[in-house]
């Protein structure tokens, strides 16, 4: 009996490219998220893809970094597509078993909006679904997926299972993902997790969006600040 899909044509989908090489230089990050469009779009899910260093994205912490000095920022505008997306992913290379800057830089600020309030008053990136791809030529997969969902579930992103991805090939230094010869494309474990996080993600956005999104008792900031504890109670006033 075969299985019936979801309709994922109303699924926003966007990419944050993280690498550090500016268009039009060849992204081996790029590689990895094409693997991933590609299921996407099949399911009918539509997708952007920003490259982040292509943009004056300002570092700091606050939602609009001109108002702190600096002359120019990009985030601002590239924030309003985070609202806009059902599905956030950031993909970016591995430096010395790390995440790039630019992959620190975006989640800090993601999390300059991390006080923002969706229309039920939660935390703005409530009912949207997070996940992570990483590609490198040595090691640190484990480490850089497990820094970027915990930085988007802290903020508010649903995290579905298997929602990382990515590849490294041999402990290097060698070939990166696009390079001839590589291996990259056609490895089967990479692909596997590239295919598992494609579909878990808009499994959970199907979940999410029919739903209308994280039901909004127990995870309300202002209710909490008026007295509101939801069922919670303190040792100290028991008898």
């Amino acid at each position: 009996m075969s299985q019936q899909l979801a309709n994922y044509d109303d699924i926003s989908v966007l990419f944050f490219n993280t690498t550090l090489k500016k268009s039009p230089t060849t992204s081996h990050t790029d590689g990895i998220i094409d693997a991933s469009r590609k299921l996407y779009e099949k399911a009918g899910a539509h997708v952007e893809e920003i490259r982040t260093i292509d943009h004056a994205i300002a570092t700091g912490v606050q939602p609009d970094m001109t108002k702190e000095g600096w002359d120019k920022d990009s985030w601002p505008q590239i924030y309003k597509k985070v609202v806009a997306s059902d599905i956030v992913i950031i993909a970016g290379p591995i430096w010395l078993g790390d995440n790039s800057s630019e992959t620190k830089k975006l989640i800090e600020r993601l999390y300059a909006n991390s006080a923002d309030e969706n229309d039920k008053k939660q935390a703005i990136y409530y009912g949207k679904v997070g996940a992570a791809m990483l590609t490198g030529n040595e090691d640190g997969i484990k480490h850089c997926s497990s820094n970027i969902l915990y930085s988007l579930q802290h903020v508010g992103f649903t995290i579905p299972p298997e929602a990382d991805a990515g590849w490294i090939g041999e402990v290097g230094p060698g070939p990166s993902y696009l390079d001839e010869g590589s291996g990259g494309p056609e490895n089967d474990f990479t692909n596997r997790h590239i295919t598992f996080m494609t579909w878990n993600t808009l499994h959970f956005a199907r979940i999410l969006k029919d739903a209308g999104g994280v039901p909004a008792y127990g995870n309300l900031a202002s209710k909490w600040r008026d007295g509101n504890k939801f069922g919670f109670e303190n040792p100290e006033y028991r008898k």
